[in-house]
Parts: C-alpha cells; sequence; structure tokens
C-alpha cells in the first residue's frame, strides 16, 4: 500500500501511473480530503487488498469481490438458439417466434424470450429533421446546415440520432392502456449507419431478459421486462441498436 500526500493533481497522476503496478491500493490525500479522512489503513472491501493486514487478499472482506472469489466462471459455446434457451436471455441471430397480439399487450408472465414484433415501416423527410431540431434545440451543423457538410463523414444532411430513436418508439409502442406501466429506461445505444433524408426505417422488437420485482405495498405487481432493438434501414443495414426497459404489470398472484 503507497499514500500520496500532495495538492497537485498532476504530481499525483505521475505517481500512480509509474507505482501503481507494485501497490494494491494507493491512496491520494490533498487538502479538500483531510477534513473527511480516516487515515489510509481504512478498509475498501470492494478492492483485491482491503485493508491492514489483508494485502492482497481483500476478497474475504465481502462485497462484489468476495462473492466472485467463491464462485466458478464457464464459458458456454453453442449455436444462439441453444444459448438463448440455456441462459434465460436473447442471444441474437437465435430463433425468434411472431405473434398475432402486440407484445404490449401482454403482462409479465405471458411474454417470453424470444417473442418478436416486426413493425411497419417510416420514412424519414427534411420536415422531420427541421422540425426535431427545433423541438429538442439541436442544431448541430450536420443535421441543419448542408453547406459545412465538406470534410465531415456525412454525405448530406442527417437524421438526428435521437429522433431515429423517439421514431422508433414510435412504431414499436402500441399506444392503447395495458400491461405496460412505464419506459424504464435504455442501455447500450448505439447509432452505427447515418439516417438521410428520404431513407426508411423499421424496427425488430425482441424480448431479451425479464426480471421479477419483489412486491412493494401500495404498488402494482410488476417485472421489468428488457427488449432488444435493431432498427434497419430499406437496404437492411442496422442504423441503431439499443436495449429498452420496460415496467410490465404482473397478473394478481
Amino acid at each position: 500500500m503507497g499514500s500520496v500526500f500532495t495538492n497537485n493533481s498532476e504530481f499525483a497522476k505521475d505517481m500512480v501511473l509509474g507505482t501503481a503496478a507494485w501497490h494494491g491500493r494507493i491512496m491520494i490525500m490533498n487538502a479538500a480530503a483531510a477534513g473527511e479522512s480516516t487515515g489510509h489503513g481504512s478498509p475498501l472491501g470492494h478492492l483485491v487488498h482491503g485493508g491492514p493486514g489483508r494485502a492482497g487478499g481483500g476478497e474475504e472482506m465481502g462485497g462484489i469481490r468476495g462473492v466472485k472469489h467463491y464462485m466458478q466462471r464457464t464459458a458456454i459455446q453453442g449455436s444462439p438458439t441453444m444459448l438463448t434457451k440455456v441462459c434465460n436471455e436473447f442471444i441474437r441471430g437465435s430463433e425468434i417466434k411472431e405473434d398475432v397480439i402486440h407484445p404490449f399487450r401482454k403482462y409479465f408472465e405471458e411474454i417470453q424470450i424470444g417473442d418478436t414484433l416486426f413493425t411497419h415501416k417510416r420514412t424519414v423527410t427534411e420536415a422531420d429533421i427541421v422540425n426535431f431540431a427545433g423541438i429538442s434545440g439541436d442544431f448541430f451543423y450536420a443535421h441543419t446546415d448542408e453547406t459545412s457538410l465538406e470534410g465531415s463523414i456525412f454525405e448530406k444532411r442527417v437524421a438526428h440520432g435521437y429522433f431515429i430513436i423517439s421514431a422508433a418508439a414510435g412504431l414499436f409502442v402500441d399506444p392503447k392502456k395495458g400491461p405496460v406501466l412505464a419506459n424504464y429506461g435504455l442501455d447500450s445505444l448505439r447509432f452505427t449507419q447515418p439516417v438521410y433524408v428520404g431513407d426508411t426505417i423499421s424496427v425488430r422488437l425482441t424480448c431479451k431478459r425479464k426480471t421479477k420485482k419483489e412486491n412493494k405495498e401500495g404498488q402494482i405487481p410488476q417485472g421489468v421486462v428488457e427488449w432488444d432493438v435493431e432498427v434497419s434501414n430499406q437496404r437492411g443495414e442496422t442504423v441503431a441498436t439499443e436495449t429498452v426497459l420496460t415496467l410490465v404489470a404482473r397478473k394478481e398472484e
């Protein structure tokens, strides 16, 4: 273990980069932290170096590292469909299941991993880009100034990425009141191809994973459903991917 006492952040950076390979933990103390410091012997359970007397073996102090210390990791190899069944999580490329019932019309228990919706299509217009810029306040040059595109990565004015995600939601959301209670958030959003005026997008929405939430007094029984979302253009190219999370009501138990 090592301790660095300094108010100079550049010196602290040089010390850490130069000595970290030989220390289980380095504490940096400056004037701002001194009043709250408990000393350089304080235990930190999530580090390999847990504290005094535990150098290099802090796993036994608990936390996430304490759990992983007693777990075995196994790599599983197989086809996407097989891995989806084994891991109970949708893997892209595995078999999917389409249903005449919109997945947002299903309760938590009725949704199955792999349930998929292929949406109708929408063609992006210049008015879409102009209107979204006005609503969002995002007037980034690539969306609004075609004369500035020389030397950029875009061929012409490009649609806002967040417009594409919003438009995608408009394609896959069922508007009627139903088991879906709320949008819980999104993860792993990526914009992989530009979308220009005249491009036509569509969406594949697939149930990726389900997590039942603990019942709370006064709250509707519910669970979190993660949806794998892939937005494609008219050429079948993926233009955006994300994981959308929804809160979905469970049937009364």
